[in-house]
């Protein structure tokens, strides 16, 4: 195995263990491995926002799950208590419940409905979805003009969700990286867009470098 094989065979290794945090709604913010914990850190929410979506993730699910069993199969996604909901529903009604029903959690400013109207999807079907999810993460950790811990994805019968602070210019890219990847059917942006001068501002600050004490011969 070549060098370049090894890397792009860890970057999906971290890409994968990445989407289980997302896909599953329900696991910690951080998992083992450097390179996971890096793309949190690079996360533009602050750590209280990360918080807060993990906990509106968790009651979301959790209240629809207890209210509708296994008669859908639905996945909450938030970022910055925007909620992205994504599966299948049996009808028209179901939908409108499980929207009712994910709005009156804590916390919670909006909802975006993406359920749909169908069969509950196959466990072959969501591995395809995994598949795909973690094809994404990977191109998005591989491309050097992209910070890949600013995007948030979910995968659901080959299309692609993204979330995420980004600019005009990060959207676009990512959006047409994401395009061009096999099996993926179409690609939803639910981008929170900020400007330049916004994302210069997050940029976290360089730590000062360290400096040795001056003895008393190098003093001024």
């Amino acid at each position: 195995m070549t060098m370049n094989q090894m890397q792009r065979l860890s970057l999906a290794a971290a890409a994968a263990a990445s989407l289980v945090v997302t896909l599953s709604a329900c696991a910690p913010l951080v998992i083992g491995g450097a390179a996971v914990t890096a793309l949190v850190a690079t996360d533009r929410r602050t750590s209280g926002a990360q918080l807060e979506d993990e906990t509106i993730e968790l009651k979301a699910s959790g209240r629809v799950r207890e209210a509708l069993g296994d008669r859908v199969h639905v996945v909450v996604t938030s970022f910055n208590r925007q909620i992205l909901l994504t599966g299948e529903v049996p009808d028209q009604v179901t939908r409108e419940t499980v929207e009712q029903i994910v709005r009156k959690v804590d916390n919670v400013s909006g909802v975006i409905n993406e359920l749909g109207i169908q069969i509950i999807s196959s466990l072959s079907q969501r591995s395809n979805d995994l598949f795909i999810a973690t094809k994404v993460r990977a191109t998005l950790i591989e491309a050097s003009d992209l910070s890949a811990g600013a995007f948030k994805v979910q995968t659901e019968r080959g299309t692609v969700y993204m979330m995420g602070r980004v600019t005009a210019r990060e959207a676009e890219r990512a959006t047409n990286l994401v395009r061009s990847i096999s099996g993926v059917q179409r690609v939803v942006r639910a981008f929170e867009i900020i400007t330049e001068d916004d994302l210069q501002r997050m940029m976290p600050r360089q730590a000062a470098p360290a400096v040795a004490p001056v003895s008393s011969a190098q003093g001024r």
